[in-house]
């Protein structure tokens, strides 16, 4: 019988999102467990919260593969006194391990972005706000060009749709044809101005600050979604990284919400 290693895995995620890629500020790789050992299944997400470990325990997956990083910031205690404290707990007393793959997937080329110009259909993408590190290239945003130009409530009404959303948050409405279109899972407002370089008559990211909203009427038109709705699609990314990489892996994509905002 075929079997995969943790290492098999993380070598995998890694050869397509080079850990290089990762902002300085960042905590991609292996977050918890041995890489010696075998799969016997990997639960894909976004986070990692006490609910998707006991999801991974009910599906017999050893292995959690998430987006956003367990371990983000230094714990000086496991105690269980938090919710990252009490996931890490969880996941050791049962033999999970977790790999994450964050600012990494997001730069790099077939990533979290383009999954998301794949999702809306754009054409001739192209990474901007480019970085090299080494031998390794990547971007942290992606631009490229919608099929047919649509007006600023059709395209508003595309996105939502493709997101699954109820509402964006915008400025004002453009008056002029929307074809070149920027966007950023996430947080993504540290890039507006370079998609406006980039020539974008809008811009797509997940969450974005008050104050930058301002100033822009009619020169391109934003639209923010939510950071979860934005990079919702990573799971179903890692799903086919592995299913090309690994191919004897078991991998199925987490059945939890972990979107910390409600909307009522």
């Amino acid at each position: 019988m075929y079997s995969v290693k943790v290492k098999e895995v993380l070598g995998a995620l890694e050869q397509f999102a080079p850990l290089p890629l990762q902002e300085d500020w960042d905590n991609a790789g292996l977050q918890i467990g041995l890489t010696e050992a075998e799969v016997s299944g990997a639960l894909l997400c976004l986070d990692v919260t006490e609910a998707v470990v006991d999801e991974a325990v009910e599906r017999r997956c050893n292995l959690i593969v998430s987006h956003h990083p367990l371990l983000f910031r230094g714990l000086k205690r496991i105690s269980g006194a938090s919710d990252v404290e009490r996931a890490v707990m969880k996941a050791i007393s049962h033999g999970i391990a977790v790999i994450s793959m964050h600012t990494n997937m997001d730069n790099a080329w077939g990533g979290v972005n383009c999954r998301m110009a794949e999702k809306l259909g754009l054409q001739q993408v192209q990474l901007f706000a480019c970085k090299q590190v080494g031998e390794v290239q990547g971007g942290s945003g992606v631009v490229g060009l919608l099929p047919q130009p649509l007006d600023a409530e059709a395209f508003i009404s595309h996105v939502k749709r493709t997101f699954g959303v109820e509402c964006a948050q915008c400025n004002e409405l453009l008056r002029r044809p929307i074809r070149r279109v920027a966007l950023c899972g996430g947080a993504g407002d540290f890039l507006l101005d370079q998609a406006i370089a980039a020539g974008a008559d809008a811009f797509i990211t997940g969450e974005m600050h008050y104050h930058v909203y301002a100033g822009h009427e009619q020169q391109v038109q934003i639209c923010v979604i939510g950071h979860y709705q934005s990079e919702q699609y990573t799971a179903e990314l890692f799903r086919d990284i592995l299913q090309a990489k690994c191919p004897g892996l078991s991998a199925c994509i987490s059945e939890a919400n972990v979107n910390p905002i409600k909307y009522k």
